[in-house]
Formats: structure tokens, sequence, C-alpha cells
């Protein structure tokens, strides 16, 4: 699962790309319209795992990761890098809102700043709307065909929307609608996260930004989401370890370090869970798409493991840890469950895959 990173220029965006996945890329650029475009993967901090990996002290220990696409700003009217196919093709959007001044760009507005970004989305899916349906216009006056006749009745639906400045991650969609849909990769339609990068100064107002900034009616809109982080301020804290990054975050009233709760938001907006598998050699979690079968989950580790699925055993994370990781004990006490391959694996469970392959 992919999220793409976009926002306007000076934004502190690839600052937040360098935190979210641990790289190290320059900053100091400002290019508008420049085709660079930057991946990374990054890390979900998940403390379930870290109590895990102390119960078996593994050899190895994974925590559950998305990759991340880092788009180059775009500016107002300036949206050909969001044709870029590798941002087009992420499952959700990251959009870092400056909150910052800045002596270039002036006063923060970041209301107007996102409006600024969803229209240039909106106007990105539009322009391939109306390619669309030249295309099939003209198909169509050649010869009648059932399929692409309720495409064009689609699309037009769509192109409607988009003009009167809907997103289309506010439409309702048929699964068969969905589907249709799936090869075009609107912008608009993608779940969406605005991220308010603050001024170091102004962490404190970090939890009050829906209402310092108007932001309300945005953060109310269909499948999107509205946060804060201060980039300035997480690199520094990145930069400590220990008891000397614990009193920093004391100093600043954070019980944690603001990016690791971006990363989870992230991961929730991806529409993704964890599950884990634990052991002496390894101890790691999976990150599945919510509602997903046992035998898919079991396919995601393997895929023999899928394909000779037998029986999944499945028991809670809290049930684990109230007996020391002892398997014998949750077996006397009926906590291991065994599963078929239609169970919907939840978020936090611990599987174990019974399987076996004919040679």
């Amino acid at each position: 699962m992919k999220i793409g990173l976009v926002g306007l220029p000076k934004s502190g965006k690839t600052t937040l790309f360098n935190l979210l996945t641990g790289s190290s890329v320059a900053t100091a650029r400002y290019d508008t319209g420049r085709a660079e475009l930057h991946t990374g993967v990054a890390r979900v901090p998940d403390p379930r795992v870290d109590v895990l990996r102390g119960l078996f002290n593994p050899k190895k220990t994974t925590y559950a990761t998305f990759e991340v696409v880092d788009l180059a700003g775009i500016a107002k009217g300036e949206r050909a890098g969001l044709e870029t196919k590798e941002f087009r093709s992420a499952d959700a959007l990251l959009h870092v809102v400056r909150a910052f001044p800045d002596e270039a760009l002036g006063a923060p507005d970041p209301r107007r700043d996102i409006e600024d970004l969803e229209t240039e989305l909106l106007l990105a899916d539009l322009e391939v709307v109306e390619r669309r349906l030249e295309r099939l216009e003209a198909s169509i006056k050649k010869q009648r065909k059932e399929a692409e006749l309720k495409e064009r009745d689609l699309l037009g639906r769509l192109k409607a929307a988009l003009e009167s400045e809907r997103p289309l991650r506010a439409e309702t969609l048929t699964g068969d609608e969905d589907k249709l849909l799936r090869g075009f990769t609107f912008l608009s339609a993608k779940p969406i996260f605005h991220i308010v990068n603050l001024d170091e100064k102004a962490i404190a107002e970090g939890e009050r930004v829906v209402e310092t900034f108007g932001l309300a009616e945005i953060a109310a809109r269909p499948r999107t989401r509205v946060g804060w982080v201060s980039a300035v301020i997480e690199t520094e804290i990145a930069r400590l370890t220990g008891e000397e990054q614990q009193a920093f975050l004391a100093d600043l009233g954070l019980a944690e370090p603001a990016i690791r709760r971006v990363l989870r938001e992230c991961y929730a907006l991806l529409g993704l869970v964890s599950f884990f598998t634990v052991g002496e050699d390894e101890v790691r979690a999976w990150p599945i798409p919510e509602g997903t079968r046992a035998q898919d989950a079991a396919g995601v580790v393997h895929s023999d493991i899928a394909r000779g699925f037998i029986r999944a055993e499945v028991n809670g994370y809290e049930e684990l840890v109230a007996v020391n990781g002892a398997f014998a004990d949750l077996r006397s006490r009926g906590q291991l469950r065994l599963e078929g391959k239609d169970y919907v694996v939840r978020d936090g469970e611990i599987c174990h895959f019974r399987f076996n392959v004919a040679k």
C-alpha cells in the first residue's frame, strides 16, 4: 500500500518525507514544476510489537510498513506533476499544509492552501474525464456498445460533480461502478489527510488546529482527516535518543514524537490493520486491509501457506500478554481458537497458520 505525499511549494513536505521514511533528501531547492520524485518506506510504530518482542526475545523484530511517494511541490495552476504514474497509483494522499510564516510567501493560510490543492486535484480529474468522454462519444457514434454507454453515463455524473467542485471521494458508487473506475486512478477519489505543519512555537496549539484555522467543514468531509505536526521540531526530536529525547518531549508537553501519531493515522487512512506472528526467530506485524479473510492473510506471509491453507490458530493480543506469551496456558483456557479460511482477521490478533502443500 502506498501513500502519496503532496503539497504546495515550501510547505515542509520533503522534511516530513524524511521524517516518515528516515531518508535524507535535500530540502533547500525551491523549483516548481520539476518532475523530481522520491520514494521511501515508512515503518509504523506499534507498542504491541515492542511488548511481544519483550515476551519472546526474537532474533528479529519487524514492524508494519507502507510505501511513501513524495511528489515535487505543486504550485497553484501547475498540476502537470500530478500525472506522474507513481503518484497517481497511491492508495491515499497526505497533504502537507504550511502553517508557519515565510518571508517569500507571507503569513500562512491553511484553509486557502487546502482549497487550492483540492482544486488542482479536481481539475486534474476533470481533464481525465473529459478526454475519456471525447473518446467514448467518438466510439459510440460508430457502434453503440452497452458497456461504453454505461461508462459514458457514469463519467457524465462524475463530470457534473467535479464541475460543482465536489471531490469524487464524496460520491457514492456501487461495487461495479467502483471497479469500472479503478483504472482511472482519480486523485480526488483517494482518501486524504491534511497535515498542518505548525511553527515550532505553536505546537502547544496543535490539538486545536481545526478550530484555530477554521477547518471544521474540511475535517467533516467524507474520507478526509485533519491533523498536525511541526516538522522542524520533529527533526530535532529525531536527532535525540533515550533520556535526552524524553526530557525534550516533556519540555514540549508531548507524550511521544508527533510523527509517530502521523504514521499511525496514515496507516489507518490506507485502511490497514495489523496481525502478528510471534516466535523465537521473529516477531512481526503484517499489514493487511481491514476485512481480510484468514486465507488471504496467510498469503501475505507466503503464497504457499495460502495455497495449502488448513486452519488458522488465532488468539487476541491482550490474551497472550496476560499469560506472558505461554500458548499452552491459552490452550488450557480455551483462548486459542481454530478458524477457517473465511474468518476475518482482526487488528492485533496473533495468527499461526496450519497448511499443507503437496510436493
